[in-house]
């Protein structure tokens, strides 16, 4: 079946948000995808995805981001929701010491599950929070150099490099995917652009605005 036009893409992919709960990992997807902020926004239950389509080097990829619950108790979830990632964002509170030093467990949860390829970010959110920062930037800088991560810090409040970080990474898949499919002789587009690897049918998102009543 034919896709509408404003379904057209060159490429499908997904990316994964992952940290500990209330670092801010909803913000983030409905600022990117949405435009928007919820002060009272509740923990995620269980996995969203939102979608939202940007041009990087004159191609049409859409961004699949997909955010999970950072509490234990959805730990099963785990498997399925790596599978088929190709980028992730690691996300810690800049104000909250302990979502900083569990991201070691994360990263080490993510390199278990993921494709080996995947490219990862490590973000420091809620800059906004400037008077309660517990965490130095040059602290996580080093981290991320040692583990070969890229690194920003975020303010989803402010809407603060919210789209720098999610381009850098989507630009560095696709780095990474055409030169992966180039040294194959597959076209660029094969399986991506049909999104085979993601298991997803439904609407654009079906994330609810963060704000709505019900």
């Amino acid at each position: 079946m034919a896709r509408r036009p404003d379904e057209e893409y060159d490429y499908l992919f997904k990316v994964v948000l992952i940290g500990d709960s209330g670092v801010g990992k909803s913000n983030l997807l409905s600022r990117f995808t949405k435009n928007e902020f919820c002060l009272d926004s509740k923990s995620t239950i269980g996995v969203e995805f939102a979608t939202r389509t940007v041009k990087v080097e004159g191609k049409t990829i859409k961004a699949q981001i997909w955010d999970t619950a950072g509490q234990e108790r959805y730990r099963a979830i785990t498997s399925a929701y790596y599978r088929g990632a190709l980028g992730a964002l690691l996300v810690y509170d800049v104000t909250k010491p302990t979502t900083f030093e569990n991201v070691s467990r994360w990263l080490k949860e993510l390199r278990d599950h993921a494709d080996s390829n995947i490219v990862i970010m490590l973000i420091g959110n809620k800059t906004d929070l400037a008077h309660l920062r517990a965490v130095a930037t040059e602290d996580a800088q080093s981290f991320a150099e040692k583990e070969g991560l890229s690194f920003i810090e975020t303010s989803a409040l402010e809407a603060t490099n919210v789209e720098k970080a999610f381009h850098t990474s989507l630009a560095e898949i696709y780095r990474i995917s055409s030169k992966k499919h180039l040294s194959s002789g597959q076209p660029a587009s094969a399986n991506i652009k049909e999104g085979k690897t993601i298991a997803v049918s439904g609407s654009e998102a079906n994330t609810k605005s963060c704000c709505s009543s019900s």
